[in-house]
């Protein structure tokens, strides 16, 4: 029988993160998913079952991480689904402090993460990075979100080269109906949305579990090092 792996999802206890987690125990493996709250973590554990662990971890406490790594021990693959709404707005007039939050929110948990994992980290296992298509599309308005989202997208390639074997790979959502949207009320959502849609090549906004479908098969793909996948529907085709 093959040896069971075992993959730490940092931000796994809600949307794309949740998402990948049921993939990897429907496929048989080993998953930790880490989060910021128990109770989002435990509805995870209830929901899902499985051979399923959860941490209370913020990845913006970067001083912790290191125990943290050192308390789950080995594992083979690391996912950072962490996210951040911070920096959007006209580049105009949008606030150098939220963009700096965003990038506190987004790109320095996404470093300091990746690095305190390496010690326990299979050499020749994965990481994969979450960007968003903000990195890609000139989409006006997203100047500060998409300036976090391409320097975690420009980690890919430095790291797959630094760190072989090690494959390091990521994956740019688009639009994709998570609790990123929650700053929306469902009145306010159901609009955005249907813009969106509209505008998306494939008629729709995406769903997580086609975030966790690319995640899941850069896991797998033992050949693929080094890319960006873009998830959006085609999103930034249009703008």
């Amino acid at each position: 029988m093959p040896v069971q792996q075992h993959t730490v999802i940092i931000g796994g206890s809600t949307g794309i993160g949740l998402a990948t987690a049921r993939q990897l125990l429907a496929l048989g493996h080993r998953v930790t998913i880490t989060g910021r709250t128990e109770q989002r973590l435990e509805a995870a554990k209830n929901e899902l079952g499985g051979d399923l662990a959860v941490l209370v971890l913020d990845a913006a406490d970067t001083d912790r991480l290191p125990n943290a790594f050192a308390g789950i021990g080995a594992f083979d693959h690391l996912v950072l689904s962490l996210g951040s709404g911070k920096g959007a707005g006209p580049f105009a007039s949008v606030s150098l402090d939220e963009v700096r939050q965003g990038f506190e929110e987004k790109v320095f948990p996404h470093f300091a993460t990746a690095q305190a994992a390496l010690p326990s980290l299979r050499k020749d296992g994965s990481i994969t990075f979450i960007s968003a298509v903000t990195a890609q599309a000139a989409m006006p308005g997203t100047a500060g979100i998409g300036a976090a989202n391409a320097a975690v997208a420009a980690l890919v390639p430095i790291l797959a080269a630094e760190l072989r074997p090690l494959r390091v790979n990521g994956v740019s959502p688009g639009v994709i109906d998570t609790p990123w949207w929650d700053f929306l009320t469902d009145e306010q959502k159901a609009p955005v949305f249907a813009d969106y849609a509209a505008k998306t090549p494939v008629g729709r906004v995406g769903q997580p579990q086609d975030v966790a479908q690319a995640i899941v098969f850069l896991i797998a793909n033992s050949f693929i090092d080094g890319h960006v996948i873009t998830c959006d529907g085609g999103l930034r085709l249009v703008g």
